[in-house]
């Protein structure tokens, strides 16, 4: 063997070596599994599209009409309290809260980011990982729910309580940030082509925001937006529109010694029923106003299932369904996984999550449904498989409901 040939295949041992070495690092490992998982889901979607959102299997008989279905009974004085609305000052022409320092998201990781931002201007000093560690332990989960950053507010920065509530307007925000108060916000985001599913992929997709502050000059919001950058104006209007999709979901972190000032600000909303019942009529005015707008039907429904009233429910969402939603939609969302299972329409629960898991593969909430399902169907093995793979996700979802989904069927 000659010299040249052997200092090649040296270097390449050392090439090799070297490489065994970085994949051995933490950060390295999973930036290129991250970038495998993406490009294996690409490839499998050119092979197999995902599709749109299936559309409601007929029903026979229906448990409902469609009119019944969206005509909501209101709550009566009986059922709900009543919360009276102090009488609030006018509101400045602009309001600031001093900006936290700014954190980039890890991938599908705008949640926990948003909540560190936060959480540090009430002197917090850790940083995302902390809290993806609680809430999102394994990477490829795509998803964390307002219930999830409530429990780690709740539970690992006791000093501190965090409320989260729907059907909110552009006046309540200004509000909260006119005393102080950040807020956080879910409502949608384009994504970059390069975190496409596949070639038809929509790109839309949820984002929770930190807003900072307002200016009724230029009629925008200062948002700390952990996808695209600190300190951006984003238009009142703009706003609408990205947060309807989200039922308004607003959250808010505050010292208790200071609750009754939130309940000030809050007004009805403060009690979860009367706030939920406001947002349902909302929905309801809106299906009315505009019997095309999806979100608006999807909100209906998620307000209804609030309520326990799952059949009707589950026709808002069959009409959501039918206008067309996008693709990540059940990767955010789970009230038609409610709706269905409880009106009885297995067929739909078992078609719909099966889409989920298509589209996000590693979801629990997905995996969970997707398990009652075959429960119900009688399939007990599939059953205990899938919960199983929705513990595997997230050991600590929903206080164990995997762990005790498991229990029925474990011999």
């Amino acid at each position: 063997m000659s010299k040249r040939v052997r200092n090649i295949l040296m270097g390449l041992a050392v090439l090799v070596i070297l490489a065994v070495l970085m994949v051995q690092n933490p950060t390295v490992k999973e930036a290129l599994s991250w970038r495998y998982e993406k490009f294996t889901i690409y490839m499998k979607n050119v092979i197999d599209p995902i599709g749109p959102v299936p559309t409601a299997l007929p029903v026979t008989p229906r448990p409902v009409t469609p009119t019944v279905a969206v005509t909501p009974t209101p709550l009566t004085a009986t059922t709900l309290p009543v919360t009276l609305t102090p009488t609030l000052p006018p509101l400045p022409a602009q309001a600031s809260i001093a900006s936290p320092p700014w954190e980039r998201q890890e991938p599908n990781n705008c949640g926990p980011a948003t909540l560190s931002m936060a959480l540090h201007l009430y002197g917090w000093e850790l940083s995302q990982k902390e809290i993806a560690a609680v809430v999102k332990p394994v990477l490829q989960d795509r998803n964390v729910n307002p219930e999830e950053l409530q429990y780690y507010v709740r539970t690992q920065a006791g000093w501190l309580n965090m409320i989260y509530r729907v059907g909110g307007d552009i006046t309540l925000l200004k509000r909260l940030l006119a005393a102080k108060y950040p807020v956080i916000v879910e409502s949608v985001t384009a994504l970059d082509p390069n975190d496409a599913l596949g070639p038809e992929d929509d790109l839309w997709a949820a984002h929770y925001l930190l807003i900072t502050g307002y200016d009724d000059s230029s009629q925008s919001f200062t948002v700390q937006d952990s996808y695209h950058g600190a300190d951006l104006k984003l238009p009142y209007a703009q706003l609408q529109e990205q947060w309807w999709a989200f039922n308004n979901l607003y959250m808010v972190i505050y010292f208790p010694q200071f609750e009754n000032e939130i309940k000030d600000i809050l007004g009805s909303d403060w009690d979860p029923g009367l706030n939920r019942q406001k947002a349902l009529d909302a929905s309801q005015a809106a299906t009315v106003k505009n019997p095309g707008d999806a979100f608006a039907w999807f909100n209906l429904g998620s307000n209804l299932v609030y309520f326990d009233r799952y059949d009707e429910a589950a026709v808002a969402y069959d009409q959501a369904r039918q206008i067309g939603l996008p693709l990540r939609m059940f990767r955010y969302q789970f009230g038609p996984f409610l709706a269905y299972f409880h009106s009885g329409r297995n067929d739909d629960l078992l078609a719909l999550t099966d889409y989920a898991r298509g589209v996000t593969e590693m979801s629990e909430e997905a995996w969970l449904w997707y398990g009652y399902g075959l429960y119900r169907k009688g399939d007990n093995a599939g059953a205990l498989a899938a919960w199983r793979k929705a513990d595997k996700i997230n050991p600590n979802f929903y206080e164990d409901q995997a762990k005790k989904a498991i229990q029925l069927v474990s011999p």
